[in-house]
């Protein structure tokens, strides 16, 4: 789980990761204020299968891009991005289009995201 960019608001992100945490996926938090560059260094360090990155600063066309461009550039493609937030309408389908797996906006429930992972193959720790 990770918050790129400027953004402090850190909330919902942690509900996120605790929800992950409770139906038995091993989570890892970067923090606060964390650049594109040093998410994808943390996920390729630890071996992730996907980054969950919390935005609700409307920055998302600016941080997700070079995120996705990070991964690639260190052969971790293959890890899958979630995008979450404030996401206009308009601006879901570019992201997917970039390389995002799924997005979704600040109405989605934590159900919603540990079902999709599940049903993309990340299994479990239990």
């Amino acid at each position: 789980m990770a918050k790129i960019g400027l953004d402090g608001h850190d909330r919902g992100v942690k509900v996120v990761a605790r929800a992950l945490r409770d139906a038995g996926f091993e989570v890892v938090y970067t923090g606060l204020h964390r650049t594109p560059e040093e998410v994808a260094v943390a996920a390729v360090q630890e071996d992730v299968d996907v980054i969950g990155v919390s935005i609700l600063s409307g920055a998302h066309m600016a941080l997700v891009p070079p995120l996705l461009d990070a991964l690639q550039a260190r052969d971790a493609g293959d890890i899958k991005v979630l995008v979450g937030g404030v996401i206009p309408e308009a601006d879901r389908a570019k992201l997917r289009d970039l390389g995002a797996a799924a997005v979704f906006d600040q109405d989605a429930s934590t159900d919603a995201v540990v079902d999709w992972i599940r049903r993309h193959g990340v299994r479990s720790e239990e």
